[in-house]
C-alpha cells in the first residue's frame, strides 16, 4: 500500500524563495497551468529571469526577507449590520479591489465608516468577500465566524501582482495578522512588499512587470 500523500505546505527560504511542496496546481493569469514538481522553488525577490520560478537572483539582488510592517497597524475592526457583521483588517489587504469594485455601496472609498454591512443583500456580501485574495475579509452571521475558506487547494500566479494562495496549505513561520484567513492568502513576488511575505499592494508603486504571466 502506497504512503499516504502529504499535506501541501510553502516554506520560506531565508531571504530566498518560497519552497512549495506538494502543490499540483499552479496556473497564470493566462490560463495556462505549468508544470510542477513535488517540490518547487519560486521566486520571491522579482529579479528571476525564469519567472515564477527561482533562478537564484535573490542573491545578487541582496534581496531580504524582512517583514518591515509597523505592528500597531495590525488590527481587525468590525462593521455590525442587522443580520451580518464585516470583519476587515487593513493592514494585510493587497489591494486588489476585488470588494471596493464588487460592491462600492458596501465598501465605499472616502467614505466613514468605509464599510456598510447594510448596504447590499447578505448573499452579495459574502460571494465578494469569497473573492477576497489576501483573506483580509471575514464575516460572522448568526454568531458563527467564518473566514470564508477555500478547499481549492491551488497557486494562482496574477499578471504582474502576487501569488494567490487557495486551499489548506500551511504556511510555515508566517507573520499572521489579526483575523487573517489561513486558506486564503496573497504572497509578495515583487520583493517590494513591507509585510513579507504577504503582498501590501507594493507591485504597483514599483512597477513590477512579468509579461509572461
Amino acid at each position: 500500500m502506497s504512503e499516504e500523500k502529504q499535506a501541501p505546505w510553502i516554506k520560506l527560504r531565508e531571504n530566498g524563495p518560497y519552497l512549495v511542496h506538494n502543490v499540483t496546481r499552479l496556473t497564470n493569469s493566462k490560463g495556462a497551468t505549468l508544470q510542477s514538481t513535488e517540490t518547487m522553488a519560486l521566486c520571491r525577490c522579482g529579479h528571476s529571469a525564469n519567472k515564477p520560478f527561482c533562478d537564484g537572483s535573490h542573491k545578487a539582488q541582496g534581496f531580504s526577507g524582512d517583514n518591515l510592517a509597523d505592528p500597531a497597524k495590525d488590527k481587525c475592526d468590525q462593521y455590525q449590520g442587522k443580520k451580518i457583521v464585516i470583519r476587515d483588517n487593513r493592514s494585510i489587504c493587497a489591494h486588489v479591489g476585488k470588494c471596493t469594485d464588487g460592491l462600492p455601496l458596501v465598501w465605499r472609498m472616502g467614505q466613514e465608516p468605509w464599510i456598510d454591512a447594510d448596504g447590499a443583500d447578505v448573499a452579495a456580501i459574502i460571494e465578494v468577500i469569497q473573492q477576497c485574495p489576501s483573506g483580509a475579509l471575514s464575516y460572522t452571521l448568526e454568531d458563527e465566524a467564518s473566514d470564508a475558506d477555500s478547499q481549492t487547494t491551488a497557486i494562482f500566479i496574477s499578471h504582474n501582482g502576487p501569488y494567490y494562495v487557495t486551499g489548506p496549505i500551511e504556511l510555515a513561520d508566517a507573520p499572521w495578522g489579526r483575523g487573517a484567513s489561513r486558506t486564503r492568502y496573497a504572497l509578495c513576488r515583487c520583493g517590494a512588499s513591507k509585510n513579507k511575505p504577504f503582498c501590501d499592494g507594493s507591485h504597483w508603486s514599483v512597477e513590477f512587470r512579468d509579461d509572461d504571466n
